[in-house]
């Protein structure tokens, strides 16, 4: 039987510059994400839409978001596996797209991660293991476009 499962944070505006939204250049696309007992993360909008280009954007969280819920179920899985993961930094590529409206979506990610393992570690194995981890990561399965795992590894 499934488990429900419940997330809260706090998004709160910061871009208030004192005239609100009178205009539509006279305030700034930033927030501030809180989630109870931890770090608050100051975010902004994508700077081609008049963004803080210093800060994260949505479209930055999500394929951060992606990226780390791959790198943990990954981890877990070459544990049980008898795979021995010494080191893990992936630089994911999200691909979007904007439409004649402006509307955006994501259409397409690529996870490139660059794995050091245990010297010895069956790499055959280790790169099969991408392909389970979309059973089990909470965001890859929330998620509608595809997903791609392009993984390189060393061994250490």
């Amino acid at each position: 039987m499934a488990k429900n499962h419940d997330y809260t944070a706090e998004i709160v505006w910061t871009g208030d510059r004192g005239e609100g939204t009178k205009t539509y250049r006279g305030y700034d696309r930033t927030w501030r994400i809180t989630t109870p007992g931890k770090v608050p993360i100051a975010c902004s909008n994508d700077p081609m839409l008049g963004g803080d280009p210093s800060k994260p954007n949505p479209e930055d969280l999500l394929l951060a978001s992606l990226s780390a819920c791959h790198m943990l179920w990954y981890l877990h899985l070459a544990s049980n596996a008898g795979i021995v993961v010494k080191r893990y930094e992936d630089t994911p590529l999200g691909v979007g797209e904007t439409g004649s409206r402006g509307e955006g979506r994501f259409i397409r990610a690529a996870l490139r991660p660059k794995i050091a393992v245990e010297r010895g570690a069956d790499l055959a194995k280790a790169d099969s293991l991408h392909h389970e981890v979309h059973h089990f990561c909470f965001i890859a399965r929330s998620v509608n476009f595809p997903i791609s795992y392009e993984a390189t590894y060393i061994e250490v």
